[in-house]
């Protein structure tokens, strides 16, 4: 049995293209999600696919990227796949499978480059807001959280625990509000 995974990041996109093409490769079922795909833990629909599949079955993506963000994460859902006995397939970069062992070096290589490219990402969006902060535009997230409210309770004699549950906020910002 194909089984079809698609995920795209946010609420503003959309997962039809990504339907179409597994339903025009045969997935019988297809689990999707829209969730960012930098961890796998909050990915509950992938979970669920992962939990699905058995022994045969084939897991295809459209594009490795759509299943995981970062090499470690790729091979951990290679490893439980494989462990089942499920094969791995991705549709716009063929001979990305688990099938031949070259289809696996490739999968090794992408996700290797994947995670460089977000690696770039990330530092070029580092140096923005580097640049946003020396031309005073980047102000940054407003404060949640009153320090002089918090030492005000402190020096009314409550602990760290009941002023982080009366702030609704948690321990260890009410010991950095106290230390600053």
């Amino acid at each position: 049995m194909l089984v079809g995974y698609a995920r795209v990041s946010s609420n503003s996109q959309s997962l039809d293209l990504q339907e179409e093409a597994l339903t025009a490769a045969g997935c019988e079922k297809i689990f999707a999600e829209k969730m960012s795909g930098r961890s796998t833990t909050d990915r509950d629909q992938l979970a669920l696919a992962l939990d699905f599949v058995r022994e045969g079955d084939t897991l295809v993506v459209t594009r490795l990227d759509r299943l995981a963000r970062s090499v470690g994460d790729l091979h951990q859902i290679i490893e439980k796949l494989t462990a089942k006995g499920v094969a791995f397939r991705c549709l716009n970069q063929s001979g990305v499978d688990t099938d031949t062992s070259m289809g696996r070096l490739l999968i090794g290589v992408l996700s290797a480059v994947a995670a460089f490219e977000a690696d770039i990402r990330h530092e070029r969006q580092m140096e923005g807001v580097a640049k946003a902060k020396a031309a005073g535009k980047y102000k940054g997230r407003p404060p949640s959280i009153d320090p002089a409210k918090i030492k005000e309770l402190k020096d009314a004699g409550m602990g760290a625990a009941a002023i982080a549950r009366k702030m609704g906020i948690g321990r260890a910002s009410v010991y950095r509000a106290l230390a600053a």
